[in-house]
Order: C-alpha cells, then sequence, then structure tokens
C-alpha cells in the first residue's frame, strides 16, 4: 500500500529522533549523554526482541511478505541491518561532539594512547593488582570449544600466532569486583574504561604465544520467548524460560574496531552467525557508564531544571481519597503530578479502612521497592479480599513479577496470571467499599501507565478515578474474565481488548466518516505510542478520504504515512521526543462539543494490543476533564521545539512555527509549569480564605449586631451552611 511503512523501519526512525536529542541545541550537555546511552539501549532491546522474532520467522515456514510493506522477514532483516550500519556514524558523531563539548567543562575519556606516562604505569599496577587476579583468558581453536559468550557483555579477543588453524584468544572484561569506570583524576572527570584496560593488556593473558591482532566484542542475543498456560505451573515455566532467555542465539555481533577479517568468520561461524551481523563501533560498545558520569558534575547549566512531579491540585489533604472520587472524577497526569501522592495514597488510605471490602488490580510492571505491593499486603493481612492479576510475561519482567507474585501469596492475596493465550496489559484497580445506610460505593481506576513510582517520575501518563457504577460493573467483568480465563465480549462504557475494543473504536471513526459524507466536520485524533494496526489505518485512510480531519501524536511506530495523494491528504502524525517518555493514549472522537467521545486507556494501535491483549480504555464524562484532555492535545499538536512533523515520504522534520509571532512552545515544560501554577493558585485561594476568615472573626468581635442579626435569619438551616460552602 503506498501509504503503509514496514514497522522495523519505522521504529529505527523513531530511534533516530532520540539520537537527534543527544546533539540537540537545547538539550544540556550531560543530558545528552542520556540520549546516546537511550539509543543504544533501546537498539539492544530491538535487536533481542524483534530481530530475534525476525530471524526465527526467517527459519520457518512464516517467511511470508508483510502485508503493510510487502518484505519477508528475510528481507526486513537485510533492511534493518542496513539502516542500523547506515546510523552508526550519527552514533559514533553525537558521541564524540558532546565529549568534546564537555572537555570544557574536565570531562575526558582518556585511551591508552592519550594517557599520560604517569597514567600508563598506574594503569598497569592496576591492571596486575585489581583485574588480572580475576580474570582469564581462554585459547579456542578447533580443537578446543568455543565459550559461551553472555548477553551484551564485553570480551577482549586477540588472534594468536599459530601453526595451523586459527588460534583466538578471549578475555571476559567485567568481573563481581570490577568497576567499569577507571578514574584518573580527583574529581572522576578524567577517566578510562576498564575494557580498554584489559585489551591493552590482553597479551599478558596469552604469554606462550605472539598476539597478531585484537579488538573488544560483544553478543546480543534473541530475547523471544513466549510461553503461554495459567496456574502454579505457569509460573513455573516461566521461571524456566527466564533462564534460558540467557543462553539463546546470538543475532548480533558488536565490535570495537578492524580486525582480522579471517579470525572474525571463524568467530561468526562459531556463533552461528551471518557476517552481515557484524557492527564496528568506533566508540563504547556498551554506553550505559554514561548515566554514571553524569552525576560527576552538579552544574545547574549542564542539567535539566530540576522538577519534582507536584500534589494533585484537585485533591484535599482533609478528606480520603477515596471520598473526593465519590464527589467527582478526577483526573491526574504524571509526571507533572505525584502519584506518591494521589494514587499510592489511595492504596494505602483503603488497606487500612475497615469499610473497603476488596481491592482488584492488575499488574504488568513496578518500581523496585514498590509501595503498590506493600499497600496490597496490607490490605490482605487486614483481611479484605485481595485479587492481583500480574502478568508473568511482561518482557523483561518476568523474574520480577515471579518475586512479586511470591510475596504477595506469602500475604494472602489471591494471585492469578490472566488468559492463558492472551497478555493481560490492562491499568485496571477496582476497590469495594461499604456504604453508609448499606449496599456498596466503588472506585475503579484506569490509566495509561504502569503503577511504578519510579517511571511515573520519568513517562508521561494519564489516569482516570471514578465512582461511576457502570464503569464500576465492566471492571468487575474485566476482572471476573481474567479469573475464570475467559473475554469480555460486552461492555456498557469501558473499551475492552481483544473482543469489545477495536470494534468500537472503527464504529465511532465510522461515525465521524458518516458526518462528513453529509457534509458536516468529522474529526478523528489519537494520541499513541505506536501504530500498525492494519485494520485502524486502513479505517484512518477511509477517513481521510471521506474529508475527516485526522490528528495523530504517535511517540513511535507509525506504519500510516500522511499526506499521500488520493490516500491520506487529510491526515497529519507528529511525534514529540523529549526530557520525559510520551506514554499517555488518548482517543478523540469528534468535534469538540457534548457529543465529541474522549477515552483515555492501555492499549495502542498495534493489533497486538487491540486483538492480541486485554486492554482496557475508558471514557472521559465529565465536561471539565473532557476540557483539560482536549486542551492537552491541542497543546501537543502546538510544540514547537521536541515535535517532529511526518512528511509524505515517510520521514520526520521538526515542526516549525504556524506564525512567525509563535513563542517556542515545549509541550513538556509546559505541562509542569501548568501543574505547579495550578497547585499555587490552589494555594493562594486557600490563603486567601485563611485571611478571610480571621478577617471575619475580627470583624464579628467587633460588630455583635451583626451577629444578632445573623442569629436572627430565616433561610432554612441547610441551606445557609450550603451556600457558606460554596463560598
Amino acid at each position: 500500500m503506498e501509504y503503509l511503512e514496514n514497522r522495523e523501519l519505522s521504529w529505527l526512525k523513531f530511534n533516530k529522533r532520540v539520537l537527534e536529542e543527544a546533539t540537540a541545541p537545547e538539550t544540556p550537555l550531560l543530558e545528552r549523554l542520556s540520549f546516546s546511552a537511550i539509543y543504544q539501549s533501546n537498539l539492544d532491546e530491538f535487536f533481542m526482541v524483534r530481530v530475534g522474532s525476525l530471524t526465527e520467522a526467517a527459519h520457518s515456514s512464516k517467511n511470508k511478505k508483510d502485508s503493510r510493506s510487502g518484505m519477508t522477514p528475510a528481507e526486513q532483516l537485510d533492511a534493518v541491518c542496513t539502516a542500523v550500519r547506515r546510523m552508526q556514524p550519527d552514533v559514533e558523531n553525537a558521541y564524540r561532539q558532546t565529549m568534546s563539548a564537555l572537555s570544557a567543562h574536565g570531562f575526558q575519556h582518556v585511551t591508552m594512547d592519550t594517557a599520560t606516562e604517569e597514567e600508563r604505569s598506574f594503569l598497569e599496577l592496576y591492571f596486575k593488582r585489581e583485574m588480572k587476579p580475576f580474570i582469564s583468558g581462554i585459547v579456542v581453536n578447533d580443537a578446543l570449544p568455543f565459550p559461551f559468550l553472555k548477553n551484551k557483555e564485553i570480551y577482549a579477543v586477540v588472534r594468536l600466532s599459530s601453526k595451523k588453524d586459527i588460534a583466538i584468544g578471549i578475555v571476559p572484561v567485567r568481573h563481581e569486583q570490577s568497576e567499569r569506570v577507571i578514574p584518573l583524576s580527583k574529581d572522576g572527570k578524567r577517566f578510562i574504561l576498564e575494557e580498554e584496560v584489559v585489551l591493552h593488556y590482553a597479551h599478558q593473558m596469552f604469554k606462550s604465544y605472539k598476539v597478531l591482532d585484537r579488538a573488544l566484542i560483544r553478543v546480543t542475543r534473541s530475547a523471544d520467548i513466549m510461553v503461554s498456560g495459567k496456574g502454579a505451573e505457569f509460573r513455573d515455566r516461566m521461571e524456566e524460560l527466564v533462564l534460558k532467555r540467557t543462553k539463546l542465539a546470538p543475532v548480533r555481533l558488536e565490535i570495537s574496531d578492524e580486525f582480522s577479517r579471517e579470525a572474525l568468520g571463524y568467530i561468526c561461524r562459531k556463533l552461528k552467525l551471518k557476517y552481515s551481523r557484524v557492527f564496528t563501533s568506533h566508540i563504547p560498545l556498551d554506553m550505559s557508564y554514561l548515566f554514571e558520569i553524569q552525576e560527576l558534575d552538579s552544574d545547574p547549566a549542564l542539567h535539566y531544571i530540576p522538577r519534582q512531579p507536584r500534589k494533585p491540585a484537585a485533591l484535599s489533604d482533609s478528606k480520603p481519597v477515596f471520598a473526593q472520587i465519590k464527589a467527582k472524577d478526577l483526573l491526574l497526569s504524571y509526571p507533572f503530578e505525584s502519584m506518591n501522592l494521589s494514587f499510592i495514597r489511595l492504596l494505602q488510605e483503603c488497606a487500612s479502612d475497615p469499610k473497603v471490602t476488596s481491592i482488584k488490580i492488575t499488574l504488568y510492571r513496578l518500581a523496585r521497592n514498590s509501595q503498590v505491593i506493600d499497600a496490597l499486603c496490607t490490605a490482605a493481612e487486614q483481611g479484605k479480599e485481595v485479587l492481583v492479576m500480574i502478568e508473568l510475561r511482561a518482557r523483561f519482567d518476568e523474574a520480577n513479577n515471579i518475586e512479586w507474585s511470591k510475596q504477595l501469596q506469602a500475604a494472602g492475596v489471591k494471585v492469578i496470571y490472566g488468559p492463558k493465550d492472551y497478555k493481560a496489559h490492562s491499568k485496571l484497580l477496582l476497590i469495594t467499599r461499604k456504604a453508609q445506610g448499606g449496599g456498596f460505593d466503588y472506585v475503579t481506576q484506569v490509566g495509561t501507565g504502569n503503577y511504578n513510582e519510579k517511571t511515573s517520575a520519568l513517562y508521561t501518563d494519564l489516569m482516570l478515578l471514578t465512582a461511576d457504577k457502570d464503569i464500576a460493573a465492566d471492571a468487575e467483568a474485566v476482572f471476573n474474565a481474567l479469573l475464570n480465563g475467559t473475554l469480555v465480549e460486552q461492555t456498557k462504557k469501558l473499551l475492552v481488548s481483544p473482543l469489545a475494543l477495536r470494534p468500537q473504536v472503527l464504529a465511532m471513526m465510522d461515525e465521524q466518516i458518516e458526518i462528513a459524507k453529509n457534509g458536516g466536520k468529522g474529526y478523528i485524533a489519537a494520541k499513541v505510542n505506536s501504530l500498525c494496526d492494519k485494520v485502524i489505518m486502513d479505517k484512518m485512510a477511509e477517513a481521510s478520504q471521506a474529508g475527516v480531519k485526522v490528528e495523530l501524536v504517535v511517540r513511535g511506530i507509525c506504519c500510516l504515512i500522511p499526506g499521500v495523494p488520493g490516500y491520506t491528504e487529510n491526515i497529519t502524525v507528529r511525534s514529540i521526543v523529549g526530557r520525559f517518555l510520551e506514554h499517555s493514549r488518548i482517543f478523540i472522537f469528534g468535534e469538540e462539543g457534548k457529543s465529541q467521545k474522549i477515552y483515555i486507556g492501555s492499549a495502542d494501535y498495534m493489533s497486538r494490543n487491540t486483538i492480541r491483549r486485554v486492554e482496557v480504555a475508558a471514557p472521559i464524562e465529565d465536561e471539565k476533564l473532557k476540557k483539560r484532555v482536549r486542551e492537552m492535545f491541542r497543546t501537543l499538536m502546538r510544540d514547537n521545539v521536541k515535535a517532529r512533523v511526518m512528511l509524505s515520504d515517510g520521514s520526520y522534520v521538526k515542526a516549525a512555527a504556524r506564525r512567525a509571532t509563535d513563542e517556542p512552545l515545549n509541550s513538556q515544560e509546559f505541562f509542569y509549569d501548568e501543574a505547579y501554577k495550578r497547585l499555587e493558585d490552589k494555594q493562594a485561594r486557600q490563603e486567601q480564605l485563611r485571611i478571610n476568615r480571621e478577617s471575619g472573626k475580627k470583624t464579628a468581635a467587633k460588630s455583635p449586631k451583626r451577629i444578632t442579626a445573623a442569629k436572627k435569619s430565616t433561610a432554612p438551616r441547610g441551606r445557609r451552611k450550603k451556600t457558606g460552602n460554596n463560598s
């Protein structure tokens, strides 16, 4: 299709946008290092997951053409490797430019060639005393076995002189006591990396041989594991698979410099890896250490302006959160508002509330020292019914979630693992509380992000808290389905995949298409992390052809190309990459007004979310909250600092101001300023009320006649009280 792009190549374009932040002039110098490290971390995961999956498909009967791009898995692999290789000069330039600029602030990444004589003497002694006793070299040839190379670990490899066949020496760099960054100055800003020292002195590990060539290597292994099942035996199988993952097949080999082609070919044969999967890098193979050196200088000019999540202005300290939600729906926005002072507070209050009878929640990713787990365990220990659906297949969090499941069960929590063949990715909470006068009250929470206190300060997310009984009934149906291993087929208000989300989304898009065909203004908007569900993309193209205006904010993968004549002229796509990870999902159908429908939820417009996972999206029905979400989306569409606009050829360019008079607008900083202002305005109002009350008391003390007059008032007592509260 002319308006569709390959998923993998689209993702690589997203990672390129991440890398652009490593050279963006408005990004502080030390923060640029983060983006270089994030780029590499993203790419590692991409090779482990997506390239691992494509490699398996290319060697199986699944080697069929992709419906979006018309490419087979083998063709996609070739295209991916070519694109990654073309990006490497940009990766290296970004690192070198930043380190060069940081030299003015005392930062120097020293090599053995650039070290002083005194430093080389120190490093030689350091190698002999602190490194050599803990590592050992392994000689490999056709008569000796090839060692197992751990995923993403760095090794020094040397070609050794040999009378007959090729001989290779391999030295693992890391050990339990090792420090990767070796400081060469008191402040640590002048440093060398341990692998560079090991490589330089590697010949000392093979004294019986002559070293002919040397380099550093790093292997990336597939992490594409998937298992279905339920119950205790499912958890046991997941534990086995997590261990197995570390030994899956290599999918990439990185090498630090030019190396004997014959020796490199030998290593590739032993790893059963094609030579096309070898990538040369002239900068460190593992960039994770950059986060460490960021902490060496606290100069504000080198960092982002410090920001702390604000206490939500919509919440009062004087009343329990449950009671406040019962009075009105609440919408929380992270990281601008604090999860600890809102959602965690709600859980902690309900865990100790004797009237709360049950808490049900879905968990996908959690913080290391999770307050959510603590609150759920407290609730169970106090005799409440606590049901937790924890997803053991959350990629790279499997081991953590297995341990959390054991801890929850030990506290008396009923733990389940969801449907056999579907991941449960929803962010759903249902709290039941005895109501005054009989019956029950309910609070339902539906969010776009995980219940993770750490990432809530780094990711932009939304969370709806509501006492709506229809939504509570839908949430109860979701939990019953999860408990019984079934799927929700019909709901009153929530959108629930895999059966009751995509059909409803398509139906709402059809409504906008009909409006446009009848001469009205149809409108569809969405903010998602990824867009690659072909059915939804085709419907958007149909909407565009009918004259519906379609506005999309897509952080990462976007397989829909806008502005293609005859197909997507009425579609605009922009991506925002900045200080915080854009993670919220918003679906909007219709022009502003009471008929407009707005949802937030956990699902992206990807088929894995819409038809292969349990996802939940909730309607925003309170008019003030709908207005707030609309304004948030408009702000995202006006971002002219961190937004990129997708062109009709699939490339991205920086968004420009719409008018010459427009001020620079960074949407993420704008939302933080807004959160600060809302809280400051609330505090100012409270202070003014306090002053007015104190002033009123003084006036009342001086004016006894007014008190008498007030006592004589014939207004109903309750009404007087209500009027006073409103003021």
